[in-house]
């Protein structure tokens, strides 16, 4: 699909575009940021390159695509800036942890998970490392066989935040299968982080199933792995991705900025 305002390049045949000739440090022109909102629904996650933005240009990118929110973690206060809706990802030296290196949604224990996110990332290792994984759910449910998909239709599960976060943390209830509302394909939303059982199945089936689905969304046939550059920018949609933070550049520094983007509706069949 060929945008008349931007160039977008798909990252790999499945998920993810690099969008070339476009200036996000600028207003947008109303044409420009409609084709925008198409890009990512149609390729999942945009990159922007030699982007360098300020956190005012960072909001207004966000709210393009809707209300901006805050974090429902509560270990996340260290990460506040001084506006409580950007948070501050900078590792270093000194870091004993690195968030989201295990593949997951975003806050899929909300009741309404974030739409998406947007990292710009200033400070990158010098030699590489600190990449970013993505992965489609729209391609690790096309791949389901014809038995298993029906087997999970009409199946829900628990996505429990107090196990990543800690207490203070909400406990949802999502569909196995969901459909996402403007591309309406069907997706499967379950993660390693957040999702603890399927409601519907015994014990040890849950964890039996939940085991193979959590393999299976990975599966490197739809996933792609974005290399970070200075100045650089990832914008995820969270109701249809998954994502997983390397943390391989250990002493180096990797410092950039984070907003998130509240979605309008729970996740349905």
């Amino acid at each position: 699909m060929p945008y008349a305002t931007f160039k977008a390049t798909p990252t790999s045949p499945h998920i993810g575009a690099e969008i070339a000739e476009i200036d996000l440090t600028r207003p947008l022109p109303e044409g420009q940021a409609n084709e925008l909102r198409q890009a990512l629904t149609q390729y999942q996650v945009l990159f922007f390159r030699e982007q360098k933005i300020s956190h005012d240009d960072l909001m207004r990118l966000g709210r393009l695509f809707g209300e901006l929110g805050q974090h429902v973690g509560a270990r996340t206060k260290s990460r506040k800036t001084e506006n409580p809706l950007i948070n501050q990802f900078h590792y270093d030296e000194t870091t004993t942890r690195v968030a989201g290196d295990v593949w997951h949604t975003d806050q899929s224990c909300a009741p309404v998970p974030p739409l998406g996110s947007i990292l710009y990332n200033r400070i990158v290792p010098p030699d590489g490392g600190g990449d970013t994984m993505f992965a489609s759910m729209y391609c690790a449910y096309d791949a389901l066989s014809d038995p298993m998909s029906a087997f999970l239709e009409g199946l829900t599960a628990t996505h429990d935040g107090v196990k990543v976060f800690g207490v203070g943390t909400p406990i949802a209830v999502h569909p196995v299968i969901v459909r996402h509302p403007e591309s309406k394909k069907k997706l499967i939303f379950v993660n390693s982080s957040f999702t603890t059982r399927i409601n519907e199945l015994p014990g040890t089936e849950s964890s039996a199933v939940l085991r193979f689905l959590f393999d299976h969304i990975v599966q490197p046939e739809w996933t792609f792995r974005f290399r970070w550059r200075a100045h650089s920018i990832a914008f995820w949609d969270n109701r249809c991705t998954q994502h997983y933070a390397i943390p391989d550049y250990w002493p180096n520094v990797r410092s950039g900025s984070r907003i998130q983007i509240e979605g309008s509706a729970a996740p349905a069949a």
